[in-house]
């Protein structure tokens, strides 16, 4: 099979353009190009389009990703102060506000992601030290481009989100992710190892491990439908399924692929089982009227209704149980993520430390 080849994500390239906003300033000269370590360990030497006012541009390069912003430019523009202090962020062209709770930004913020921040504020501060500036990033065309994306049904309005956890954008070709994915659950499997724990991503991982994890952890992407199968296929015998609570929600409504593309039903499974617990109709129209998993929770936490994460764990592990039929023992929990356990399907889960 060919080999994808890898890209930068907007992140990486909002980071990499205000770097070369900041060396311009300092320097007189706007730069060819900027080399640029990002967090997953590459080294990113994106081309620089200088602007007239001062700021500068990256043309996005997904790799072979079908990313909906390859070819866009990303711009950064960094006004520097005189005086030390903090780095802001502004949401220029194309940049959409965060209108609701339950993201990792705050509400009113620019949708400029965590790890893209401490990205930008690494790049500013190597050439300014401890000055204050303002950044503005730009993606022109993205107010457009945002609306063929789930952005608004996320709380995310008016544009793009500026993205990335590693900086690397990998391919996510449907079947070059299941072969990666299938590849390390088969080493785990010939390792001798029986037991292992599913989880989604990089935070469900951080989970697992800060409660005690110690059974070998498999990522699963939004996989978890073929992962079952190919757990089954190489005789795996237990599996702990972790998550966080919007994916597990998906499973405990019998949804077998977790992209938001796919499917969902997350609200429909938590209503119905706060309905089952005796929930007032006030509070089902609240989680209705969610757009994150996150929010639903504070809505449900407030009510004293906590417990029905419990029973999202258990509808989870009854849906997984019937994909593997019945040849696997499966335990599930939902973790949020501070890694605080909010539901489980069994007292004491089996792979963690007691």
């Amino acid at each position: 099979m060919k080999k994808l080849r890898e890209g930068f994500t907007t992140g990486s390239c909002a980071a990499a353009a205000a770097l070369a906003c900041c060396l311009w300033q300092r320097d007189g000269v706007c730069p060819e190009a900027v080399e640029l370590e990002v967090p997953g360990g590459k080294v990113y030497r994106p081309q620089i389009i200088p602007h007239e006012d001062g700021s500068c541009g990256i043309i996005k390069d997904s790799g072979d990703d079908p990313d909906i912003t390859k070819g866009m430019e990303v711009i950064s523009r960094v006004d520097v102060s005189q005086k030390d202090g903090p780095i802001v962020f502004r949401g220029g062209d194309g940049i959409g506000t965060i209108t609701q709770k339950g993201l990792k930004i705050p509400v009113g913020e620019p949708a400029i992601n965590p790890v893209p921040r401490e990205m930008i504020e690494a790049a500013v501060r190597s050439v300014f030290g401890s000055k204050g500036a303002t950044v503005t990033v730009s993606i022109p065309g993205g107010t457009e481009i945002a609306k063929k994306t789930f952005n608004p049904r996320l709380g995310i309005e008016g544009g793009l989100s500026v993205l990335g956890t590693t900086g690397i954008l990998r391919p996510m070709s449907l079947e070059a992710l299941r072969d990666s994915l299938y590849v390390e659950l088969k080493m785990r499997a010939e390792q001798g190892h029986k037991h292992l724990a599913f989880t989604f991503g990089n935070q469900g991982e951080s989970a697992l491990h800060a409660l005690g994890c110690r059974i070998p952890v498999v990522q699963v992407s939004n996989e978890i439908g073929f992962m079952l199968d190919s757990a089954r296929e190489l005789g795996i015998e237990y599996l702990l399924v972790s998550g966080h609570p919007g994916k597990m929600a998906k499973i405990a409504a019998g949804v077998m692929q977790t992209h938001s593309h796919t499917a969902d039903g997350r609200r429909e499974a938590i209503i119905t089982h706060l309905a089952l617990m005796g929930a007032p109709k006030t509070l089902c129209e609240q989680v209705y009227g969610c757009v994150t998993t996150d929010s639903a929770a504070e809505f449900i936490h407030a009510a004293g209704f906590d417990s029905v994460w419990d029973r999202i764990a258990i509808a989870a592990k009854e849906y997984m149980t019937f994909r593997v039929r019945e040849e696997i023992e499966i335990e599930t929990m939902v973790t949020d993520y501070e890694a605080h356990v909010m539901g489980k399907s069994a007292e004491r889960p089996k792979g963690l430390e007691t």
